[in-house]
């Protein structure tokens, strides 16, 4: 058995960080030579840390975002006070400057997102496992956790913590302990990246309080954007809304084909729209910006901004609209008139002559919206006329049937109840030497960089209050086991 003062599960953006906050604070504890017991490690059960980093912003990797925290916090769900002492021991300014020490160059786009100059996620993910190496900290993969043991509570609550170790068994047959175990396991999105909800499992079953998990940051399916799918196969997931992670009402796996509806929309993006969100009639969003139509639905920044209370409402049998305004720069009384003065010079146009009303009505549309558009907009408002049109323009509902699921949803939203960790440290309150950071907490963010920021963030500080934890308890000295 292979003991260590601090261990950290799950190689990602937040476990990756808690190594480089617990090495750093060890390294710089003025301890003098740190034992190899004390080397914080990182057990990591894929091929190579970092995996979910390289599939950010697209692999650009949209690391932060260079909001001060009134701002920045108005992204984060669903209460963003337990963030704020993470946010202000590792800001955005500290984080990117962190990362400049180690040779990595950064820029800052529009929306204050900060990304790696070279637009290379693979470079945040070498910087990171670089910084973990030069801050003593070991990095080991290929090393599934499948049990952890907890040490007695009442021993370890009484002060006197003899063997209270953390145990640890991997699925290659390899056993360590620990007197601090820091859980950076991620939630449920992107499976293949190794985020199947392990820790989440793990801490239901030792009595932590767990909010309901659903995809967030994912897209949203309009009625009819998919192909119907027969309810006789029993491994149907696209109806049924099964996946490996259990039922989800309204899940349409992004895999299910598309329907004629689907293919006259995918590919296009509409720039500068308005989109609002009714759930059960009530507006519950509105906001301009741009939106994607995918393979999987309705996507884009818009899109995934809107997608959390969409998914949340499906799931608690709500009725949820989307409603696209085409022209949100004028009314529709003033694109009424506009849509009157085009089709009279269409109609008096010479060219016209002998063209059918379906001819003539395709030539408005094509003054009035990107013509790649137009097969899918009267595919969706069947029955439209010149003279009902500017209402359409301006408020074209989609009713939404589902959304995309873990396969490919960006970020879990749920997790490790807020309530049940001390913000100032991320140590849980049940029980004493274990932390908790990143995705897998009851977290999350709109897409702009706010995500990874919060993993980043949690997980520093909780390897810097376990390393609090060691030097406190003086435990340098190598421990045999």
């Amino acid at each position: 058995m292979i003991y260590r003062d601090i261990i950290i599960i799950g190689g990602g953006a937040a476990g990756l960080m808690a190594a480089i906050g617990a090495g750093n604070a060890l390294r710089h504890s003025g301890a003098g030579k740190i034992p190899e017991s004390a080397r914080p490690l990182v057990l990591e059960k894929m091929p190579r840390p970092g995996r979910k980093i390289m599939i950010t912003g697209k692999g650009r990797c949209n690391f932060t975002n260079f909001k001060e925290w009134n701002g920045f916090s108005e992204h984060v769900h669903p209460n963003p006070r337990p963030l704020r002492p993470a946010f202000y021991n590792l800001s955005p300014e500290k984080l990117t400057e962190m990362l400049g020490n180690a040779g990595l160059e950064t820029v800052v786009e529009r929306g204050d997102r900060a990304f790696p100059a070279s637009h290379r996620a693979a470079d945040v993910v070498d910087t990171l496992v670089r910084m973990v190496r030069e801050s003593g900290a070991e990095i080991r993969c290929g090393e599934e956790a499948v049990s952890i043991t907890v040490p007695d509570t009442e021993t370890v609550l009484a002060g006197n913590e003899g063997n209270g170790h953390f145990r640890i068994e991997c699925s290659g047959g390899q056993s360590y302990c620990c007197r601090n175990l820091i859980i950076t396991t991620g939630g449920l999105s992107y499976p293949a990246s190794g985020s199947t909800g392990d820790g989440l499992a793990w801490a239901r079953r030792n009595g932590i309080a767990v909010k309901s998990t659903f995809p967030s940051l994912t897209a949203i399916v309009p009625a009819g954007y998919k192909a119907a799918v027969s309810r006789n196969l029993s491994e149907d997931r696209a109806i049924s809304g099964k996946s490996s992670t259990g039922d989800l009402k309204g899940h349409i796996d992004r895999s299910t084909p598309l329907s004629a509806k689907g293919k006259a929309l995918a590919g296009i993006r509409l720039k500068n729209i308005g989109l609002s969100v009714t759930v059960d009639g009530s507006t519950v969003y509105d906001d301009t910006g741009d939106i994607d139509f995918t393979d999987g639905g309705l996507e884009g920044p818009l899109g995934f901004r809107v997608s959390r209370k969409c998914v949340n409402a499906i799931l608690n049998g709500s009725k949820v609209s989307a409603h696209i305004d085409l022209k949100p720069a004028v009314s529709q009384e003033e694109l009424e008139a506009r849509i009157t003065r085009l089709w009279q010079e269409i109609s008096e146009d010479s060219r016209s002559t002998g063209k059918k009303y379906g001819e003539r009505f395709g030539i408005l549309l094509g003054k009035l919206m990107p013509r790649e558009l137009t097969a899918g907009f009267l595919h969706c408002n069947q029955g439209t006329d010149h003279k009902t049109l500017a209402r359409k323009l301006k408020d074209w509902k989609m009713d939404i049937a589902g959304y995309v699921g873990y396969e490919r949803c960006v970020i879990t939203a749920g997790g490790i109840d807020t309530s049940a960790i001390i913000p100032g440290t991320m140590e849980c309150r049940k029980i004493r030497g274990l932390y908790f950071a990143g995705e897998i907490l009851d977290l999350d963010g709109d897409t702009g960089g706010y995500n990874l920021h919060i993993a980043f963030s949690t997980g520093y500080l909780a390897g810097q209050s376990a390393a609090a934890s060691v030097i406190q308890a003086r435990a340098f000295p190598s421990l045999q086991v």
